[in-house]
């Protein structure tokens, strides 16, 4: 018998449809919105709709989620908002995964349709798809009363779960109207002026409303990839080449293959797999495999000698293959003619994301061997299923895709290549695998935010306003190396131009926590921090007088210098830096409250404020938590993360050189405020990220007259800008 742990109740949609009486709406996104249709027309063609409702006469409601949940609170937020149109009793709701058909559960992305949860995208791009559904859904429930009580539909209200006819003091459940109630052949229509009115809420911004996933999650009940267990199961782990894209010749196979409990091993296209019984043995085994190598391009890559020296003459080379990221105006002319001039050069590191749970995944194939089952916890459901199909020359109809909880994603969990390699595996064991990458294996073949070399020109007027703007990135992966670039959603400088020019070294890279946004945003306001220093004037003050600030950032940043109590003389030894940040359409600006050890070049991070504009704020409890980690998470990068290469190979293994941040340097206060708008949401899920590696080191200026410009700003690194 098949056992596997399922988040949510404990019956299907099909076996809830089938066990109660009640009414399902299949919700169609298209291009003029949400609309419902009828379930027949749904199951006549099944990819034209994208989620169901499903009441039943029990008063309960299903609905389906297509935030994939890493700990951001997405898998709530997007049916949240859809319950508070549908007047829903949330405590009656239970939410199950969509299935992975993008074209179906897809958000619209321009003229495209995405699953993927990356960019804090989930709540900001479901929003008002979701609601309008829920609010039709609503509409049907509302006709249908009338129709039974003969009244007219204007007369009826909801509450919670119930249709109110306030004249006769009637009620009825959404279950008692579902037992009966039947969808339209030609359903209601439902405009943006029949949605709530944001003090109507009930749901939307209640600061009580809890993550669905927690329960599960404290009980030991949530499924991830890891707790998947088939019947005939195997386990798996892959090795790859030593140098990044290096593809094996040859392997003692003979000797491996003999060892106990030891099934085979499994040629890939980038590594070779160990299969066995159980994953004590698979690792037993990996310590005696010897593979050779074909090295990839990567194979006289040197990190740290590249991003020092090369880089730079990159920068500085007139026929240097260049870019446009962005041109508004004369920017060349406007640095010429300038009456102050500033220039300075930023560098950042390569990056690993460090989920805590290791990438692994599940693959079963059907005894024909025609399709395949996938377990997998990915930020990208559909890509995972598009990937696992193209691996094995399937169709996609061949791939059915499980979602699972994640332990992590940060960005890399949006391509799940584990996955794809976990159903080549189980196709060649011909039993269901369970492959799961060893941390050493993350590490070593590890998909990383870039390297990069700044160099940023501005130039101000007589009068000290900035009018010219010049920002250049030397790295490669092209969006990866040049996301957070343009400043025009904060400040408004007439004249500007961001160019990249790039390099290529081979190494796999990968969206990243807020993407190139940490590193891009640390070298803007850097110079824009120098600017403020040579003016004579306060860093807030600057920027809200000559940095010519868009009023959404003008708001934070009062908001922060409130919150902060920023003229305050701080206690002996600490010093305060503040710093923007945007990404995923939300602003914010924060402060940074830091003591310094001189002896030993380690900085700490006692206090945070953080000042957010992220438009309405569905779940206020998970975007603070969320923004708190992202707090955390860029703390820890700032502070100590960095891979390097030597010839081509990774020198980190885990996390005793790759230093991730302790819980004993983890800040005694971080407060964050939200600016109350009822403007659509915004992202959330990074905009904690970005800004505080430039807070640290805009109090380490204000402490030291020094200025920090690598990322990370290790010990070794603060102790040499000290003696500068």
């Amino acid at each position: 018998m098949t056992v596997i742990k399922k988040m949510g109740p404990e019956i299907s949609r099909r076996g809830f449809l089938a066990g109660t009486s009640g009414i399902s709406f299949a919700i169609a996104f298209g291009a003029s919105g949400a609309s419902l249709v009828s379930p027949a027309s749904a199951a006549a063609t099944p990819k034209d709709f994208s989620a169901w409702v499903s009441i039943g006469a029990d008063n309960k409601i299903v609905i389906k989620t297509p935030g994939a949940e890493m700990g951001q609170g997405s898998m709530t937020g997007v049916p949240l908002a859809l319950a508070e149109e549908l007047d829903a009793d949330w405590s009656k709701v239970r939410l199950e995964w969509t299935p992975s058909e993008v074209g179906t559960y897809g958000y619209r992305i321009g003229k495209n349709k995405s699953m993927a949860i990356v960019g804090s995208r989930a709540v900001m791009y479901y929003y008002n798809d979701v609601r309008m559904a829920g609010a039709q859904v609503r509409r049907v429930l509302l006709d249908a009363a009338a129709a039974k009580w003969k009244v007219p539909v204007a007369e009826l209200t909801t509450g919670p779960n119930v249709v109110i006819h306030a004249k006769s003091n009637r009620k009825m459940t959404y279950g008692q109207v579902a037992a009966f109630a039947k969808v339209p052949a030609k359903l209601p229509k439902v405009s943006k002026d029949d949605l709530k009115k944001p003090s109507q809420f009930r749901l939307i911004g209640n600061t009580k409303m809890q993550r669905y996933d927690l329960p599960s999650k404290v009980n030991g009940t949530a499924q991830f990839a890891l707790d998947v267990h088939l019947p005939g199961m195997v386990y798996a782990t892959t090795v790859h080449g030593p140098v990044v894209n290096a593809s094996p010749v040859s392997w003692n196979h003979a000797k491996v293959a003999a060892m106990k409990d030891i099934i085979g091993t499994v040629k890939l296209p980038k590594g070779v797999a160990i299969v066995g019984r159980t994953f004590e043995s698979v690792m037993a085994a990996r310590s005696q495999l010897d593979v050779k190598w074909k090295d990839g391009k990567s194979r006289n890559f040197d990190s740290e000698a590249q991003l020092e020296n090369d880089y730079p003459k990159v920068a500085a080379d007139p026929k240097a293959k260049k870019t446009k990221v962005y041109a508004v105006g004369d920017a060349a002319k406007a640095l010429t003619s300038g009456a102050k001039k500033f220039r300075d050069e930023y560098r950042s590191d390569f990056a690993y994301h460090a989920q805590m749970e290791p990438l692994n995944a599940v693959a079963r194939f059907s005894r024909d061997g025609q399709s395949v089952e996938i377990w997998d916890g990915t930020q990208a459901p559909s890509r995972c299923r598009e990937g696992v199909a193209k691996a094995l020359g399937f169709k996609v109809e061949q791939v059915t895709h499980h979602q699972c909880f994640m332990g992590g994603g940060f960005g890399r969990r949006s391509l799940a290549d584990y996955a794809a390699e976990a159903a080549l595996v189980a196709k060649a064991a011909k039993r269901p695998v369970k492959l799961v990458w060893t941390r050493e294996e993350d590490v070593a073949f590890g998909m990383f935010r870039p390297q990069t070399y700044q160099c940023i020109e501005a130039a101000t007027d007589t009068s000290g306003k900035v009018v010219g703007w010049e920002h250049c990135v030397v790295g490669d992966g092209k969006n990866l190396a040049t996301g957070g670039m343009d400043i025009k959603t904060y400040y408004q400088i007439p004249n500007r131009l961001g160019e990249l020019r790039g390099v290529s070294h081979g190494i796999r890279l990968k969206h990243w926590r807020a993407v190139a946004h940490p590193f891009n945003i640390f070298a803007i306001e850097s110079t824009v921090d120098q600017m403020a220093k040579a003016a004579g004037m306060d860093p807030i003050e600057f920027r809200l007088k000559n940095m010519s600030p868009s009023p959404k950032i003008a708001k934070v940043l009062e908001m922060v210098r409130d919150m902060s109590d920023w003229g305050k003389k701080r206690p002996e030894g600490r010093a305060i830096g503040v710093w923007i940040s945007e990404r995923s359409g939300s602003l914010a600006a924060g402060v940074a409250e830091i003591s310094l050890d001189r002896n030993t070049g380690k900085i700490r991070v006692h206090k945070t404020w953080l000042a957010v504009d992220g438009g309405t704020v569905v779940l206020p409890d998970g975007a603070r938590a969320n923004i708190e980690s992202g707090i955390i998470w860029g703390l820890s990068s700032m502070l100590s993360e960095r891979i390097t290469m030597k010839k081509g190979v990774v020198e980190q293994s885990n996390f005793h050189d790759y230093q991730l941040l302790r819980m004993s340097d983890v800040p005694e206060e971080m407060n964050i405020q939200f600016v109350k708008t009822n403007r659509k949401p915004t992202g959330l899920g990074e905009i904690g990220n970005p800004w505080i590696g430039g807070a640290i080191a805009n109090a380490f200026f204000s402490m030291t007259g020094k200025r920090l410009t690598h990322l990370p700003f290790t010990p070794d690194r603060v102790l040499a800008a000290l003696k500068a």
